[in-house]
């Protein structure tokens, strides 16, 4: 039986096994694997953000010391922290952390203002904060600090400064109902001994984005996230020769593990950092650190693709462009493989599963039409009508799946678990699909 954290359903025991006999459980955790990537890769380059680089070793120590630091500022494994952090460098290493404590990462978009942020906060009853003291104007650490005045839970605020800037509150301070804030930066001790943790425990939470009436949480296990990503590097070869360019959030789904930055830094590839994800900069990008692989939603592909005459970058580089998150037009696919010079992926990747994707090796009407196939061999998928009865292959029906990295329910969420999860363990989409008599689903 898998450990999971109150609030979260459990996989039942016959499918905990099935998955482990099949070896897509391996009972390691994420933040041990970043272990073992920095003594396979120590000297390679992990992360690369605004000319900055950091080494798999330096990566891993970075963790480490700031593990210590969340220790000895109280965080306790099992708790829970909101990490709201633009793409820097600070993100990989604090949701590591956390991981390394113990403790819930949350991830919540940095977009995200008080109704959303306190939403989740509460939901998680979180008792700690990391973001950007201010951030393209919009002020964090006010907004935590109301959250924190709100209710019992949030009483520790870590901020976040860019290099060469200071924070508008100083040091370390305490307010009057008790929160504490840090610098994030300060956040930094020497590391004491590794905690023993199990890999079914929940590893940290993501914003859902199915179709309820409010995102949830879902939780994403050691076990079942290192699985996706793994399987999905060697879905699209991914070596470490590859330089993967983090142009969307770094906390989505998509971004972050499919198969993303872990799925890169699990084969000593090399992850490329944008704050800026405008056309013109992120295309730039890809000409400086000859990017070979990324990941888009279709909006943006078109601004890339309007962009190219202008910039006038090279992107020779570039042999895979995953398009997710929205359906896309069959001419804005092909322009991708044309104007871009590489393979476009047509992609759905829900934060709670299913990860289907098109194939290398498919034929091009099968990548320019469908979202492609399960990722995993033990994918169990259904396409059923109104009345929940299975529909013939090529007639549309909502979309089904449970499987080795799709949880059982949200986080703390029984009466959305009710609606969109069945008795058997199914997670209702809410996506209307058909299936292609080559098994490839139009979604």
């Amino acid at each position: 039986m898998t450990s999971m954290l109150d609030g979260c359903t459990p996989w039942p025991p016959e499918f905990v096994d099935r998955y482990r006999s099949a070896g897509h459980w391996r009972g390691v955790t994420l933040d041990d694997l970043l272990r073992g990537w920095a003594l396979q890769y120590g000297p390679r380059t992990a992360l690369v953000h605004d000319g900055s680089r950091i080494t798999y070793a330096n990566l891993n120590r970075r963790v480490d010391r700031m593990a210590a630091g969340f220790r000895l500022r109280g965080l306790r494994p099992g708790q829970r922290v909101v990490v709201q952090l633009p793409n820097v460098p600070e993100f990989v290493v604090t949701v590591f952390a956390l991981m390394r404590v113990g403790a819930v990462p949350v991830i919540c978009p940095v977009s995200h203002r008080a109704p959303e942020v306190s939403r989740v906060a509460r939901i998680a009853q979180a008792v700690g904060y990391v973001g950007p003291s201010t951030y393209q104007g919009f002020d964090h650490t006010a907004m935590a600090a109301d959250i924190a005045a709100q209710g019992p839970f949030l009483r520790r605020v870590f901020t976040f400064e860019a290099p060469g800037t200071s924070s508008p509150y100083g040091g370390m301070t305490t307010d009057p109902s008790g929160c504490h804030y840090f610098p994030l930066g300060s956040v930094d001790s020497p590391p004491g001994p590794a905690l023993a943790r199990s890999a079914g425990q929940v590893a940290f939470l993501l914003p859902s984005c199915d179709a309820v009436a409010a995102p949830q949480l879902v939780p994403r296990t050691h076990d079942d996230y290192a699985y996706q990503a793994r399987a999905a590097a060697e879905l699209v070869s991914l070596t470490e020769n590859d330089v993967y360019l983090a142009a969307r959030p770094a906390g989505s789904n998509l971004t972050f593990g499919c198969p993303g930055i872990v799925g890169t830094l699990s084969v000593g590839g090399t992850v490329v950092l944008v704050e800026d994800m405008g056309a013109a900069a992120s295309l730039s990008v890809v000409e400086r650190e000859r990017v070979t692989v990324t990941s888009l939603v279709p909006a943006v592909a078109r601004l890339w693709l309007d962009a190219l005459g202008s910039v006038e970058a090279d992107v020779s580089s570039l042999r895979l462009v995953q398009l997710g998150g929205a359906p896309l037009d069959r001419a804005t696919t092909a322009r991708v493989g044309a104007e871009l010079g590489c393979r476009p992926q047509q992609v759905l990747a829900m934060a709670g599963g299913p990860l289907t994707l098109t194939r290398t090796a498919d034929p091009d009407g099968t990548v320019l039409t469908t979202r492609g196939r399960p990722l995993s061999p033990d994918d169990e998928i259904r396409l059923v009508d109104a009345d929940g009865e299975d529909v013939p292959d090529g007639e549309p029906g909502e979309l089904l799946a449970r499987g080795p990295y799709t949880p059982r329910g949200y986080y703390r969420a029984p009466d959305d678990d009710i609606r969109s999860f069945t008795t058997d363990g199914y997670f209702r989409t809410g996506r209307l699909a058909r299936r292609t008599p080559d098994g490839n689903l139009v979604v």
